[in-house]
């Protein structure tokens, strides 16, 4: 019984943090095209301070890197410490911070926000006062609007259609991030192996070309009414012409092609797998000794 129960919570925990590094993977690009977007306004500003509450700390400079400052709790020294960092990259405050949080302060700065100091972040105790904690509700709910699409409004069967054709190319748009986010933690995540393997032959017809190698997937196609071979190799450009799971499912026969052994390997994990759970299912069922005397007294 305790090995079921711990086979399940292994099964919840590879789940959930897959969950959660798609869920950062997306939040970050999403933040990165932001900050791209808003460069030339945010240097123009001199940098925007976003986070100012005792003792927390965020600002954007001018140059498009971050200053942050917050408290933690050394456990060696038995006390609470201030941190100041700089994070170059937008994408990496997702670690730290709710994306929602940072668009929300981005969208709520003031005038007496823009501008800071060589874009470090006061020394604790220097920051102004700052307001109390906003209601946790309202806050949640600011979160979860956050991430809504913006759906026109209809009057009729036309615009209601108009609105439809709208989503669905919204929609479009997040699920081609989304695939786009599996293929790049895919890459991250097998850099290492890739490197002892080699290169491996995915899709090789007369128009289109896909392969895996240590720089990650690369193909090349020829579009649907085109003439000439178009290369593609970001995770974006491959999901336009791939699904993933076709991908990872034609990876996967390349490799048993390729590695005959791998197969009978797998099979013989999960055969194994199976066996153990059958004798678990067995224990649980079987009556215990004192039982089965009773059982059959009767």
């Amino acid at each position: 019984m305790e090995s079921r129960r711990s086979a399940l919570l292994a099964d919840m925990a590879r789940d959930a943090e897959f969950e959660r590094t798609d869920f950062l993977a997306r939040a970050g690009e999403q933040l990165d095209r932001f900050m791209s977007s808003h460069q030339a306004r945010i240097r123009e500003l001199g940098g925007i301070v976003l986070i100012d509450e005792d003792p927390d700390y965020l600002a954007v400079t001018a140059d498009g890197t971050f200053s942050s400052r917050s408290r933690v709790y050394d456990e060696a020294r038995g006390e609470w410490i201030t941190e100041n960092e700089v994070i170059e990259k937008a994408a990496e405050l997702v670690e730290l911070y709710n994306p929602a949080d940072i668009l929300q302060a981005f969208a709520e700065a003031q005038a007496e926000d823009v501008g800071i100091d060589d874009g470090a972040a006061p020394a604790e105790g220097d920051e102004a006062p700052s307001a109390g904690p906003d209601d946790a509700y309202a806050g949640a709910a600011d979160q979860w609007a956050a991430g809504q699409p913006a759906v026109a409004e209809a009057h009729d069967e036309q615009s209601a259609a108009a609105a439809l054709y709208g989503l669905a190319l919204d929609f479009q748009d997040r699920s081609q991030r989304t695939e786009g986010g599996l293929i790049e933690q895919f890459e991250n995540a097998a850099t290492t192996l890739l490197s002892m393997v080699g290169t491996l032959v995915i899709v090789d017809d007369d128009d289109e070309h896909l392969s895996l190698g240590t720089g990650g997937f690369r193909g090349r196609v020829i579009p649907e009414g085109g003439t000439s071979w178009q290369d593609i190799s970001s995770p974006d450009q491959i999901v336009r012409y791939y699904d993933p799971t076709d991908i990872f499912g034609d990876l996967a026969e390349a490799l048993a092609d390729a590695y005959p052994a791998v197969v009978a390997d797998a099979d013989e994990d999960a055969a194994e797998a199976e066996d153990s759970d059958d004798d678990a299912e067995d224990s649980e069922d079987a009556p215990d000794d004192d039982g089965g005397d009773d059982e059959a007294s009767r």
